[in-house]
């Protein structure tokens, strides 16, 4: 076969995908791995472009075709170490990067060949490295007796860590759960990531010299003046745990919930956590209010609880989805009744849920950022009856009162303010405190933490080399 023909003889492969039938009767991974030889053809279908615009369109800017060739030679261990070079979580990101919109969006395959499954083959490489033993190599870092105080856990802390760890900084991250992973944790469900993949890369970082303080919550078990001072400087990767509402009546309705809440409690629920207060939507009809990824998370876990009907409900119509393409062909396929062009504009019942009203949406004239704007039609006003609302609009940061005194500064939503004039990158307008992720840029992909996250931690090796100064 000519190489530069394969992706002609052989076609784009998807690893196996379980029964939808079978799928929603638990919480497993849906997607099976590659074995090798399977990786090897898939890796080599790639045409290794001039003008990679994978790579361009990737976030963290992987070596995509690199580690393609490395896969395609079978050549595991060196495609796992150049993959780590450029993101921190490659194994995450794999499983639930939204492929379609991002690398295998922006593969020349992509029109009338199938893009090359680089998504699947990113998972496949950590997994199937560590799994044969590989670990991340730090023989060559000088340690130093520096020390970073990282607040929060998710995509942006854990990646920050990386980094500074590679540096031989000592980074110590703290978080108020009992768990590593943030939202990857106590948000995503585990049927697209298996909770079982958190605590491996936390063991890998242990293993690389990152200290977890966990059950501790900074400002609350630990003042910040107490914290900021342990540390010759600080991260902040805290997250949006703030939910929007969409400012109709009826939303403080028994039987309305808010997405995060809801997925949190069911992974409690899955972790049997006492004193859990979980929210089943068992026997119910159930109307989710949103159309990006969090919404889909919502609506596959209902089904799983064993919801008599699921409906999702957008104000545009699927071409306009925000989120991934496959995680709303996986919830089709799962039975989820979507309702397109649906705008709610209440939540109808006395105390308790009785249905949502909605008017029908057409699509006019692009806004600035060149989406199509939803105006109401006239007269299209009805109600759908359920049973229970999930509402998934999205998140915004909740600053921490502590904020304010020390020069931390917010934007009018609440994000972190990152001062532009510093040669530090990430640096707040306290020079000892840094930040990146979702409490800087809003929230985003779990993709963009990771980078924000080794951005800021580039930034903070320098501010201390050049402001501290290295002490071996």
């Amino acid at each position: 076969m000519d190489k530069n023909l394969q992706f002609l003889e052989l076609r784009r492969m998807d690893p196996k995908v379980i029964n939808p039938s079978k799928r929603i009767k638990d919480y497993k991974e849906i997607y099976k791995s590659y074995e090798p030889k399977q990786a090897s053809e898939q890796s080599g279908r790639c045409i290794e472009c001039g003008n990679p615009y994978c790579e361009w369109k990737c976030p963290v800017h992987n070596y995509i075709p690199q580690w393609l060739k490395l896969i395609e030679e079978n050549r595991l261990f060196e495609a796992a170490e150049l993959s780590h070079q450029t993101n921190s979580l490659p194994e995450i990101c794999g499983r639930i990067c939204p492929q379609d919109r991002l690398c295998e969006g922006a593969c020349t395959l992509n029109d009338g060949f199938g893009a090359i499954t680089i998504g699947s083959i990113e998972k496949y490489i950590t997994d199937e490295a560590l799994n044969q033993g590989w670990r991340p190599d730090l023989s060559g870092v000088n340690k130093t007796n520096l020390k970073v105080g990282i607040v929060g856990s998710g995509p942006a802390g854990l990646a920050c860590a990386d980094v500074l760890v590679r540096n031989g900084i000592k980074p110590f991250v703290y978080d108020k759960y009992e768990k590593i992973g943030g939202l990857l944790t106590f948000g995503i469900p585990p049927f697209k990531l298996d909770k079982k993949v958190v605590d491996k890369r936390k063991e890998i970082l242990e293993g690389m010299g990152v200290e977890f303080i966990l059950n501790t919550e900074v400002g609350k078990d630990i003042s910040f003046e107490k914290f900021i001072a342990k540390f010759d400087a600080v991260f902040l990767g805290m997250g949006t745990y703030t939910y929007m509402k969409g400012g109709f009546k009826g939303e403080g309705l028994d039987g309305v919930y808010d997405a995060l809440p809801y997925l949190n409690s069911n992974i409690r629920n899955l972790f049997n956590k006492p004193g859990n207060k979980y929210i089943s939507m068992k026997g119910k009809k159930v109307m989710v209010l949103g159309g990006g990824d969090t919404a889909m998370d919502c609506n596959r876990t209902a089904l799983r609880q064993g919801a008599k009907k699921v409906s999702c409900a957008y104000r545009r119509n699927e071409e306009n989805m925000p989120g991934s393409k496959k995680e709303v062909k996986n919830s089709k396929e799962e039975g989820i009744n979507f309702l397109w062009n649906m705008q709610p504009i209440e939540i109808i019942g006395d105390k308790k849920v009785e249905g949502v009203k909605f008017v029908k949406t057409e699509l006019k004239k692009t806004n600035i950022r060149g989406r199509e704007t939803p105006t109401i039609v006239k007269g299209s006003e009805h109600v759908i009856k359920v049973d229970n609302v999930i509402v998934a609009f999205g998140f915004r940061p909740n600053p921490a009162n502590w904020f304010a005194k020390h020069k931390i500064q917010v934007d009018k939503i609440g994000r972190i303010v990152i001062n532009n004039k510093s040669e530090f990158h990430h640096q707040t307008h306290n020079p000892k405190i840094f930040s990146g992720g979702d409490m800087v840029r809003g929230s985003d992909l779990v993709v963009t933490a990771v980078f924000e996250g080794r951005n800021a931690a580039s930034g903070i090796v320098k501010y201390l080399k050049t402001k501290v100064g290295v002490k071996n």
